[in-house]
């Protein structure tokens, strides 16, 4: 029988395909005790599939490449972490040395004291936390159980599950798996992001999945409604194969746009750079016609390794982005480790009571004197062969600024000493995503070449909202009348100072949310290749004088609706 079930669309795209139902985490183990002859044989086994367990998670990070590092590494390290955790580990060989347990059983009791734990935490985001324990609590039993861990798929396979972790997602899409629908999850949680990087159609919040969808059921996934049909009838498919036609027709359109300029319909050029973490991604943006990449992500080169790369590593790392842009502009942001970024050279520390407030970003630098000279000279050196300027993150007052200039003067002045050919200047600019640092811009602008605007932490740190924290997700939105008015604040004060200003984080490659910024007098854009023709497209059918006009009302708004009101407003 059809069934239309409601959702959250979090990665655009439709999908059909077959049902595969993954039920909720739960190890239906039955008690089973063993002879005290058995005990050794039992830890074997149990050390075996953790060892299995850690070799696993080596070998898909081993995979990663580009984004993917970024965005599934730090999963992966996190459950990796999880894997050595004392606690974890001494309690399961306790309970199979003195209670005589199985080493499936110790692992489900194991399992529930933690869970015990977890449950009884007030914070909703340490409490989500379990969801990480269970997902390495499951590959261990699945090496107990000598079989492949729960996330091999089938072309054509739209998978049903609880929630899904940003580490399984690149696995599934590369094994066939179409769709991803979800009973929980937020469209703002990490796993949403690398969907829509991944361009995997996921629909999250369908609450009555499990009542609805069995193993082998015919779906249809809609990734832009967050409607799913179940066993779709003759209407249901004419319907898919039109949005699939649609949707062939728009790629074509698009492709229309790589060579046009993005310019508005009042005659205004715009901006549009692109993020980067890989080459892949810079030959990406060449094509489709960006200004320069706007923030080239450098953290890749640090990530999974035990020592930190030199400056020749670096160097090249940097040159080669540069020479790929040929000529245009690349900015490259000085190392951003910390908080949830760890590394393994132990450059971080691991032990932090709050790393999202802590040792990270220009403060990690400056406390690392010999790590931040090296990628200043490297950074300079690149400077050679293209435009670079030089972007430092998580700026939160003027005296930081001030060192890094006199740093970067001094690493200049040495290598042109040394023979080195360096451009004659090096723009230096700050990315804006502390909210202290916004409101305090007038005390440090003179001091900075350019600005860029990271609006995934300043929205977080403004609003005091975990953007990781998917209980926390209809409370973390740029679509705040307090984000509104410090975006137009940080904005106003670099246009009357002359100093260019950017937007590099989510929202910025959001087409949807372009008309807002284009109305707060954004006039530069840094997002994701992926989605550069949509933004291009939109900016070329705005009307910049038109929308800067209603600008007013804009920051009226006194809540997310009235600000959603405007948005409509402005594309009906």
């Amino acid at each position: 029988m059809r069934t239309l079930l409601p959702g959250h669309g979090a990665s655009r795209g439709s999908a059909l395909g077959r049902a595969r139902v993954r039920l909720p985490h739960a190890l239906d183990v039955a008690e089973q005790r063993i002879a005290a002859s058995e005990v050794a044989a039992e830890l074997e086994r149990l050390h075996q599939a953790v060892a299995a367990t850690r070799e696993e998670m080596h070998r898909l990070r081993q995979r990663l490449h580009g984004a993917l590092v970024m965005e599934v590494g730090e999963f992966l390290d996190l459950h990796a972490l999880l894997l050595d955790d004392p606690e974890l580990l001494h309690g399961l060989d306790e309970l199979i040395r003195t209670g005589r347990y199985s080493a499936d059983y110790a692992l489900r009791l194991q399992r529930d004291r933690l869970a015990a734990v977890f449950d009884g935490m007030d914070d909703p985001y340490l409490k989500s936390r379990m969801d990480d324990l269970d997902h390495v609590i499951g590959r261990i039993h699945a090496h107990l159980q000598k079989r492949e861990a729960d996330t091999a798929g089938v072309a054509g396979e739209i998978l049903i599950c609880d929630n899904v972790a940003p580490s399984e997602l690149a696995q599934l899409q590369s094994q066939g798996v179409v769709a991803i629908v979800t009973a929980a999850g937020s469209a703002l949680s990490h796993s949403a992001i690398l969907a829509r990087s991944l361009h995997l159609p996921l629909v999250v919040g369908t609450t009555h999945a499990w009542q609805h969808i069995n193993d082998g059921d015919v779906l249809i996934v809609d990734g832009n409604t967050g409607e799913v049909v179940v066993n779709p009838d003759a209407a249901d498919l004419r319907e898919y194969r039109m949005r699939l036609r649609d949707a062939a027709k728009e790629e074509r359109e698009l492709g229309r746009l790589r060579s046009k300029p993005s310019r508005t319909r009042d005659g205004v050029d715009i901006a549009l750079y692109a993020n980067a973490e890989s080459l892949d991604d810079a030959a990406r943006a060449h094509a489709l016609g960006a200004s320069g990449i706007g923030l080239y992500r450098t953290e890749f080169l640090f990530l999974q390794r035990n020592e930190l790369p030199d400056e020749e590593e670096q160097f090249r790392a940097y040159r080669d982005m540069v020479l790929g842009m040929s000529g245009r502009p690349v900015t490259i942001r000085t190392l951003d480790l910390g908080a949830d970024k760890a590394d393994r050279t132990g450059l971080t520390l691991s032990d932090e009571d709050n790393p999202a407030l802590g040792l990270r970003g220009i403060r990690l630098s400056l406390a690392s004197d010999g790590v931040f000279d090296t990628q200043l000279r490297a950074i300079a050196r690149a400077s050679a062969y293209g435009q670079v300027r030089i972007l430092v993150p998580m700026v939160s007052s003027r005296e930081e600024i001030l060192l890094v200039r006199r740093r970067l003067k001094r690493v200049t002045a040495k290598l042109r000493k040394q023979g080195y050919e360096i451009a004659e200047r090096l723009p230096l600019g700050a990315m804006i995503e502390v909210p202290a640092a916004a409101i305090a811009l007038h005390s440090f602008v003179d001091a900075v070449d350019f600005l860029s605007i990271g609006t995934n932490d300043l929205v977080q740190y403004l609003l005091a909202a975990d953007r990781n924290n998917e209980a926390l997700g209809e409370l973390y939105s740029p679509l705040h009348p307090g984000v509104i008015r410090l975006l137009r604040h940080i904005i106003g004060i670099s246009t009357e100072h002359g100093i260019p200003v950017s937007v590099c984080g989510e929202i910025a490659g959001d087409p949807a949310l372009a008309p807002l910024l284009l109305a707060l007098g954004l006039t530069e854009f840094s997002l994701h290749p992926a989605t550069l023709l949509e933004l291009r497209r939109v900016i070329r059918n705005s009307d910049l004088s038109a929308l800067r006009a209603r600008a007013g009302k804009l920051l009226q708004a006194r809540d997310r609706a009235g600000i959603e009101r405007w948005l409509k407003a402005t594309t009906s």
